[in-house]
């Protein structure tokens, strides 16, 4: 019997334990319970208030959801002080902070893309819509996450960027005016008189409907190439990536236009190749043939 007493007394004890500590954890269910609901509460306000600041979806959701997190921090940390008499909270803040290195080792990449989610929707260097570029990658930005950015590239294909890389890496945001200036190259013949090809030039791109009227054009005479004047043709146009194909196509077509009709030439290059021994023609090798043919019958 002694064996069943020492069972019974054991479990008299973990009864009575309970029971001492039954006002701890009724008290602290009640704090978890109070918890979720002031995370409720908190929601609700910040989907009314937010709002009011014009800021964009994706920043909103930050917002609420790192108000829910430290109110659930705070509500568990609580309850389990009241909970545990004995767990001080310096207890507490050691194992978190011991706990917090071990997950930050194991998490590394996913904790950074999250802290760069933060900063670019805190600090807005694109917004949606934007066509922006980073390591080779080019398109429209369609979604801003904690994680990642969604891109979608000009041929359609659909790009999830981690954030990390966005925020380490330069990025180019080509839609951040709603004007762009482009730059090609055109070549003028050296016999051509370099003004008039100018002038010529200049009024042709002026003339098209994709370039900016507000802004000036400027044209170059920018080097001396292998055979011909090199100019510079700028020109102001839309900020996306169709509307300066079309521009450029429109001002490529018209400047070939132009200056054929001035009669200016856009010359190719010429190759003058130099042999160690002179080369003998047709005629020539032809001639030496015949030649060979009639001085056995001569003889």
């Amino acid at each position: 019997m002694e064996p069943l007493n020492v069972i019974l007394d054991s479990l008299r004890d973990m009864g009575e334990s309970f029971l001492g500590h039954l006002p701890q954890i009724v008290f602290g269910s009640l704090l978890l319970i109070l918890t979720w609901g002031v995370g409720r509460v908190a929601e609700m306000i910040l989907n009314r208030v937010l709002p009011r600041f014009q800021l964009r979806t994706s920043l909103q959701e930050l917002f609420q959801q790192l108000a829910y997190i430290v109110i659930w921090i705070v509500g568990i940390l609580a309850s389990a002080i009241v909970m545990f008499p004995t767990l001080t909270p310096g207890k507490l803040l050691t194992a978190i902070g011991l706990g917090s290195i071990a997950i930050g080792f194991a998490f590394k990449d996913i904790f950074e893309n999250f802290i760069a989610g933060m900063l670019i929707l805190l600090r807005e260097p694109f917004q949606l819509k934007d066509c922006i570029e980073c390591q080779e990658i080019e398109g429209f930005v369609e979604e801003i996450t904690i994680r990642d950015t969604h891109i979608r590239q000009t041929d359609g294909q659909r790009v999830v960027v981690p954030n990390a890389k966005l925020f380490k890496n330069p990025v180019t945001v080509r839609t951040d005016l709603d004007k762009r200036r482009v730059t090609i190259m055109c070549g003028v013949a050296y016999g051509e008189d370099v003004d008039k090809a100018r002038s010529v030039i200049t009024d042709a791109v002026q003339g098209l409907d994709t370039v900016e009227n507000g802004k000036e054009v400027q044209i170059f005479a920018q080097a001396f190439g292998a055979s011909s004047i090199d100019f510079e043709v700028t020109w102001w146009t839309g900020s996306k990536p169709v509307e300066v194909r079309q521009s450029r196509d429109k001002v490529v077509a018209a400047v070939k236009k132009a200056l054929d009709k001035a009669g200016i030439e856009i010359p190719f290059p010429y190759r003058t190749l130099t042999f160690k021994e002179p080369l003998k023609t047709v005629m020539e090798h032809t001639d030496q043939q015949q030649e060979q043919v009639e001085s056995p019958q001569g003889t």
